[in-house]
Order: structure tokens, then sequence, then C-alpha cells
């Protein structure tokens, strides 16, 4: 698949997504400054597919860093706790600091995310077995048991409720105002395509890299940090959206290989793609209302994810 066919299929999918809602809107409505279709359309639609594109690409080059790093097509912010780490934070900040300010619960929650993830590859660095399969299989553990403690943490405070809905995965809530925090992404997002071969080298290996000069400490703690920046910002705006990171890169990867310098532009449009189609789906199935689009994408990802795992050698570390 060519890059500019993702471009061109973004760029007609957030036609779509910015006039379909509960009110009608039309393009020539927009010609009047004052209407109340431009403001809806400024406020909320609008808002609305910058926070899915910068959504859908953060989180596929999530995937795709942590792929390349762990060296295995099956791990992702989904399958290796991150976004489970990210949640303990928060309700652990909005549980024990009450007065800690919202930047600071960002940092919490992205300190979280950051030792959520290196866990995970220290325990992968202590793993014999690393099939394909197995490794996520103790990802998803592990993020389960962070799952369970978070529950645990939320009941006894009495925010259950409030916590669920909250990480629900949904962008109904997104307005002007309200979604700002997702363009911290976009550093993170040029960040990666900087040290995209390093990325590339390390996940041939420590031996490898470190025969090549590479520092193959510092790349890792780089590439962890990206990914916890991303996977807090998104969960903190629009909440948890599962499998994203996981398929997108290995779609990427079917068609165009592993050099990081190369998939990370599709990676991006492809990410986007894949959460507006989710999204156009998901207020168009019972329009006027809509479901979270977290539903949507765990449904159509559970399903690609079940083909990848039927096919796992297809789709072995390299």
């Amino acid at each position: 698949m060519r890059l500019w066919m993702l471009i061109i299929a973004v760029i007609i999918l957030s036609f779509i997504s910015l006039f379909i809602g509960a009110i009608n809107i039309k393009p020539s409505d927009l010609l009047n400054w004052e209407s109340l279709e431009t403001q809806i359309f400024l406020i909320s639609r609008l808002p609305r597919l910058l926070a899915i594109i910068l959504a859908g690409a953060g989180m596929g080059i999530a995937g795709l860093i942590m792929q390349s790093l762990s060296r295995n097509k099956f791990v992702s912010p989904t399958t290796a706790g991150t976004l489970d780490a990210a949640k303990l934070g928060i309700i652990i900040s909005m549980m024990f600091f009450t007065s800690m300010s919202y930047i600071g619960q960002i940092l919490f929650s992205f300190a979280f995310a950051l030792i959520g993830t290196f866990i995970f590859m220290q325990l992968l660095e202590r793993i014999k077995f690393k099939d394909a399969v197995f490794v996520p299989l103790i990802g998803i553990m592990y993020g389960n048991i962070i799952g369970a403690i978070s529950t645990f943490l939320a009941y006894e405070g009495n925010i259950l409720q409030n916590v669920d809905t909250f990480f629900q995965g949904s962008f109904t809530l997104v307005v002007s105002g309200r979604y700002e925090l997702l363009y911290v992404a976009v550093p993170a997002i040029i960040l990666a395509y900087i040290y995209a071969n390093k990325f590339t080298v390390a996940g041939m290996g420590e031996d490898f890299a470190k025969n090549v000069g590479l520092s193959y400490r510092a790349v890792m703690n780089i590439g962890l940090i990206i990914v916890a920046v991303i996977s807090t910002t998104v969960i903190l705006t629009v909440g948890i959206i599962p499998f994203l990171g996981l398929i997108v890169p290995n779609l990427v990867s079917l068609y165009l290989g592993d050099n990081l310098r190369k998939t990370i532009p599709h990676t991006i449009f492809l990410g986007a793609a894949f959460l507006l189609i989710c999204d156009i789906i998901s207020r168009l199935i019972v329009h006027p209302f809509e479901i979270p689009v977290n539903t949507t994408v765990a449904v159509i990802g559970s399903a690609i994810f079940l083909i990848m795992l039927f096919r796992g050698k297809a789709y072995a570390k390299k």
C-alpha cells in the first residue's frame, strides 16, 4: 500500500467524520460564520477530528516502538500493561493526592506508565521461553493484575463508577479546550522518527546493538519514555483504546517490513485511518446516538488479533 493512498484515505474519512453527528451540518452551513452549525463545527467536530487523528497516530507509533524493542509482534501498550499502569497512576493521584493539580496528575500517570512498561520489559529479559504468543499472554496477565489493583482501589475509594466512565474510551466529550493535551504526542512522534534507525538496530538485540556502537540502554529508555508519553496523553484525554497499537504496526509490517524509518509514516496514517473508520461506525450504528469507540475498536481489533494468533509463526519476532 502506498503512503499517498493512506493520506487520501485519511482526508476522505476526515471529511466524512466532520459532517456526521446528531446535528446535521452541511458544508454550505459553514459559509455563515455566526451560525449555530459553524460554532458546533469549530467547538466540537473539528477538535474531535484532531483528537481522533492524534490518538490513532500516537497509539500506532507507541505499539510500533514496543514491538521493535521487545522483538515481538504481539506486544503493545494494550498487551504490556502500559495503559493499565497509567490508569493506576491516575486512580492513586485521585485518591491519595486530592489537592494535586491537573499537571501533577499527568506527571503521576506518566511516571506509572513508564515504570509499568519498564517492569514488563524487565520481565521479558527474564523469560527463557520467548514464544511469539507466550510473551503477550504474560503481558495480558501482568496488565490484568494491575487492572485488578486499580479496580480494588477505586472500589474502596467509592470512585469505581467515575473511573469506569473516565477511562471508557470515547470521543463524545471531546470539545475545544479538552483535547489539547494530545498535542504532546506530536513531538513524541517526531522524536520517534528521529530515533527510528536506532530503534531498528536496538530491536536486533543488545549484543548486536553494542557491537555497532549503539548505547542500547539509552535507546531503550528513550523508546519507553515515548511510549509512556503517548499512552498517558491518550488515556487522559479519551480513555483506553485497545488493540490499535497492536494491529496497526502488524498490518504495516506485512507489506513494508520492519525498518522503522519507512514504517513510521505509514503507521501514523493507517492508525489515524483505522480509528476514523471505527469512530464513524460507532456514530452510525445507532445514529443519532453513538456507542463508545473503544467498543468498536475492541470488536474489530480482537478479530484481527485472533487471526494473528492463529497465524502465530507468520507474525513471530524477526
